[in-house]
This record gives C-alpha cells, sequence and structure tokens, in this order.
C-alpha cells in the first residue's frame, strides 16, 4: 500500500477526440480528479491536430504534475491509413509524457477492459457503470473517450498495485466436481 500520493493521467488516444482523465490515490485508494476530452477539427491538417495533442498534453502535465502516465494501445484495425495516423497521436501523447520524465505504460484495449470489469470484451457502458461504482461518481461522460481515459488510469493504478494478479489468484478454475461440491442447490435434475 502506498502512502505518497500519486497522480495518474490516462490517454485515449484519437485524431479527432482524445480523452483524458486524472486520479489522485493516496493510501491505495484511487478519486477523480478530472476527466475531459480534447475535440480537434477533422477538417484541420493532420499535423497541426498532432500539435494540438502535445500542447493540450503539456498543459494538463504543467497543471497537474502527474506522477505516472498511462496510454491505451491502438487495436488493430483493418485501415492502415487510421491505424498509422492514431499511432502518432499516440506517440506525440508519449514523448509530452517522456519530455517531462514522467513513466510512461502501455495498455491494450482488453487489459484495460479486463482490469476494470472483468471481462475483456466489455462495452462502454459496463466499463463506465464500474467506474460509477469504484469511484462513487453520479455524473455520466459526456464522452465515452474520456471515461475510457479514466479506466486507463484506474487500470495502471490497480496493475501497479498487484490488485489484478491476486483477483487472478483468487478466481482458478475449480471444476466442475468441486462446483457441484460447493454448489449443491444449484444441480439440477432432469
Amino acid at each position: 500500500m502506498q502512502n505518497n500520493p500519486k497522480i495518474i493521467l490516462g490517454i485515449d488516444p484519437g485524431t479527432v477526440i482524445m480523452g483524458y482523465g486524472l486520479i489522485r490515490v493516496t493510501g491505495g485508494q484511487p478519486v477523480l480528479i478530472t476527466m475531459d476530452v480534447l475535440k480537434l477539427s477533422p477538417k484541420l491538417d493532420h499535423y497541426e491536430r498532432l500539435r494540438q495533442i502535445h500542447q493540450k498534453v503539456q498543459e494538463i502535465i504543467d497543471a497537474f504534475h502527474p506522477t505516472d502516465f498511462a496510454i491505451e494501445a491502438p487495436f488493430f484495425g483493418k485501415n492502415v491509413q487510421s491505424m498509422l495516423k492514431l499511432g502518432r497521436a499516440q506517440g506525440v501523447a508519449i514523448a509530452t509524457a517522456m519530455q517531462a520524465c514522467i513513466p510512461v505504460t502501455e495498455y491494450s484495449p482488453r487489459k484495460i477492459k479486463q482490469s476494470i470489469t472483468g471481462n475483456g470484451n466489455a462495452a462502454k457502458e459496463q466499463v463506465w457503470k464500474m467506474l460509477q461504482h469504484l469511484l462513487t461518481l453520479g455524473m455520466v461522460p459526456a464522452h465515452y473517450d474520456a471515461s475510457d481515459a479514466v479506466a486507463v488510469a484506474i487500470c495502471h493504478h490497480l496493475q501497479q498495485n498487484g490488485f489484478q494478479a491476486s483477483r487472478k489468484a483468487k478466481s482458478k478454475p475449480m471444476g466442475w466436481g468441486k462446483f457441484i461440491a460447493e454448489n449443491p442447490k444449484r444441480l439440477r435434475k432432469g
């Protein structure tokens, strides 16, 4: 358990909408600081959007002084051009964090969903519902890109503190024989 507060910046990279979320972790308990999105006009030149991503990430770093930076890895899609642009957006955000000497960790979308909900194929709505529970939030995000960024930050927190490993250890498959012995009322005879 950690005593020094950590501020984790989570990023959901995008070339039109980039989500970001910050959490503060004190004594192992995460608290939401802020979450929002950077909306980029698709009419802008791609390089101008990359400049704006760099500028926004730098502003966030300057304002909140995060100790950790976590980012969602791009998923493998069918459109190579889209993947290239997304990878560049991610690279700019990572380079900005590295320039500020903030440790960078990358998580796959599946790993993030698995860490938050226990299901690597969970829908964005399911991830948000679990975040509401974990952070005791009542609001609904204007953009799921912002809540996805918070999920990246929470995933990083959980991974750094071994919560995922302990959850996996507790959920070992037990086999049908043990399940039936522990749950005799669930057995249907037919």
